[in-house]
């Protein structure tokens, strides 16, 4: 097919279910496909022409933005010119070899797959329930595996092995209350300017020296990257914690690939939780993997605890990466990106302030 046979743009932008507009070097609208209508309540021809901001009112840090960059807002509310509200995430960006024209996306929030929400009812919940298990369950536990001890001195033959069993057990169950514990804690988490290199190398040696000795590991850093504002403890877990995640999933692939990559992103910002305010997350650090990535089922609720896509899983891991980056004002996410396509999981956080 030759170039002259190409569908025009605003056919393709017609065809996209995603609302989407076209920007001129001036900022005004171009084109605006049937989505964007449906959702900013407008016809295309009453858009056209018209700056950006008297279509629809614009993120509170937009005008704040580099010119030229491009800025994203997740979960942010946006009022239209005819008196509707509606919450989406914004995204704005350059169109490449054409200097100066833009393309604004909206998504609707609440669509917005893979994206850790705030304020989630079966976290507080879970939060909640996992302190009452811990308190109620481990004083038990310890009886039963005082008693296991005493026992194990006097049965003869195969008994002799029963009270062994009990105790390996009572201490598996124990690991899991002291997993759910880290729910509970609701201390202000510390965070300090630091260099997230040295810990991105520790996390993959420890990987490869333990459960993901037979994967292979790709590194695409940004050499530029500035220092992030967190907390080491809890960024590491988050890396042990999606890396073994990764290993996991790539268990049955011929070729087992793990990428450690960090990008600053210019104009990210987003909310960490319900009543915060929104905030730059430029700092992204991602754990891709080769693997089949979670059943499409289960991914708006992959950051919930108890969900998982394994049989053997517990669902606690990601879940526990979404409360560490939260407490550290950061947002955790899931994608499947790339051709072919591989599973995404990203953890942006705030730049240092100092």
């Amino acid at each position: 097919m030759s170039e002259d046979d190409a569908p025009p743009l605003g056919d393709i932008l017609s065809a996209m279910p995603v609302a989407m507009l076209v920007l001129d070097p001036a900022g005004t609208v171009l084109l605006a496909n049937a989505a964007a209508e449906r959702l900013l309540n407008m016809s295309e021809r009453a858009m056209r022409g018209q700056p950006l901001d008297a279509v629809m009112a614009l993120p509170s840090d937009y005008g704040s933005r580099r010119a030229g960059l491009d800025f994203a807002a997740f979960d942010t509310a946006i009022a239209t010119q005819r008196g509707g509200r509606v919450r989406v995430d914004f995204t704005e960006v350059a169109m490449p070899d054409h200097p100066g024209w833009r393309i604004v996306t909206l998504h609707p929030a609440a669509a917005s797959r893979g994206l850790a929400q705030p304020d989630r009812v079966p976290a507080r919940a879970a939060t909640g329930a996992a302190a009452m298990l811990a308190h109620e369950i481990k004083n038990p536990l310890s009886g039963i595996r005082g008693a296991a001890q005493l026992l194990a001195g006097t049965p003869q033959g195969e008994a002799a092995t029963l009270p062994d069993l009990i105790i390996d057990e009572v201490d598996r169950i124990a690991a899991l209350i002291d997993r759910m514990q880290d729910f509970t804690d609701t201390r202000p988490c510390v965070v300090e300017p630091i260099n997230i290199y040295p810990l991105l190398d520790h996390a993959r040696r420890l990987a490869c020296a333990g459960f993901a000795r037979e994967v292979r590991f790709e590194e695409r850093f940004d050499p530029s990257l500035p220092l992030v504002q967190a907390n080491r403890d809890a960024v590491l877990q988050i890396l042990v914690n999606l890396l073994k995640n990764a290993a996991e999933a790539t268990v049955h692939q011929a070729d087992r690939r793990i990428i450690l990559a960090t990008t600053y992103r210019h104009g990210m910002a987003a909310s960490a939780g319900a009543g915060k305010p929104r905030r730059p997350l430029p700092i992204e650090l991602a754990v891709i993997d080769n693997g089949p990535g979670a059943p499409d089922d289960i991914v708006d609720q992959l950051f919930d605890p108890f969900v998982s896509g394994k049989p053997e899983g517990r669902g606690l891991g990601l879940a526990l990466v979404d409360k560490l980056a939260r407490d550290m004002g950061g947002i955790a996410q899931y994608a499947r990106e790339g051709s072919p396509e591989m599973t995404v999981l990203r953890i942006l956080l705030p730049r240092a302030t100092s």
